[in-house]
């Protein structure tokens, strides 16, 4: 595990290529929540999302000699995103696996990070056996999305800046998928506070990481009809350890919930959120007595939307 001496020293290594992303409130959802929430925009991180951290951190971490040959990664969009514009920025080839139903938006923005995308069929066996075969005939370094320890500390430093900027907070909570961001949130917590909690949210329908915590292994889904896209894939075995140790909960909820987080954080805050990101503050909203008088900072993970797809 990571000390908090590497740790500090590592957000110091990502920073020139990343955005330190402002933190934004709100009286009338405070009012609504009954509550003080402090909204960590990673939607106006550089390439729209929390990712771009875990990226970078991960491709800095390799030789000159394992970068020359390039990364590779299979994901939906936004971790896709991440890797290609990382490595543009250091230089180096990134190979891309998308599923076929990927959003076009997330595709074409791929593309112009120079990310070289191979199409699969929208399953996760798809997913590896097509990143496995660019990975021998390239011999490119493989990215986890979620399940890379330096990924996992990338996406920590976030919430390290949200400290740094509230340090006072009782509460930090973010969405649910891979576990990446909740596992770098709660070693971030787990740093820098001695009073913080790290929880978690995600979808009724894709609630493997509640399951998971309850049964003390990693679960999985048998469907995935959530609308929050990002939030559709599971934990694995690097980051399942930390979020045991250091996760309190997770809440889950609606679609409905979600949509309706997510219409109130466009209406009112006047950002672009994605579906994803709604979650952390649909479960503020249904667990109002949990967060009641409390600060609770949120983790907007990101806000690469299909606008021709909106849910409201």
């Amino acid at each position: 595990m990571i000390s908090k001496e590497d740790f500090t020293k590592l957000h110091l290594e990502i920073s020139p290529y990343t955005h330190r992303t402002p933190v934004l409130t709100s009286d009338l959802l405070n009012k609504l929540a009954k509550t003080e929430i402090y909204f960590k925009c990673e939607n106006f991180q550089k390439m729209g999302a929390f990712k771009m951290r875990g990226a970078t951190a991960a491709i800095l971490a390799l030789s000159k000699k394992e970068r020359a040959k390039g990364v590779v990664t299979h994901s939906s969009g936004n971790f896709a995103q991440a890797v290609s514009l990382s490595a543009k920025n250091l230089g180096i080839p990134a190979y891309i696996v998308m599923p076929s139903s990927a959003p076009q938006v997330k595709k074409d923005a791929v593309k112009t990070y120079g990310g070289q995308i191979t199409e699969c069929e929208p399953n996760i066996k798809a997913r590896e056996t097509a990143a496995e075969k660019i990975q021998k005939e390239t011999g490119a370094t493989f990215l986890h999305p979620s399940n890379d320890l330096n990924v996992i500390y990338g996406q920590g430093t976030g919430a390290k800046e949200l400290l740094e900027d509230f340090p006072d907070l009782d509460i930090i909570i973010t969405p649910v998928g891979g576990g990446g961001l909740i596992a770098g949130t709660a070693l971030a917590v787990d740093f820098y506070t001695k009073k913080c909690k790290t929880i978690g949210a995600e979808p009724f329908e894709v609630d493997d990481a509640y399951r998971s915590l309850k049964t003390g292994k990693i679960e999985t889904n048998s469907s995935t009809n959530t609308i929050a896209d990002g939030l559709k894939t599971q934990l694995g075995d690097k980051n399942f350890p930390i979020i045991q140790k250091f996760v309190s909960e997770i809440i889950r909820v609606e679609e409905e919930e979600i949509i309706n987080a997510m219409k109130l954080i466009w209406e009112r805050m006047k950002i672009v959120v994605e579906p994803s990101s709604a979650v952390a503050f649909a479960a503020i909203l249904r667990e109002k007595e949990k967060f009641r008088n409390k600060k609770v900072g949120i983790i907007i993970s990101g806000g690469n939307v299909d606008l021709s797809n909106l849910p409201f």
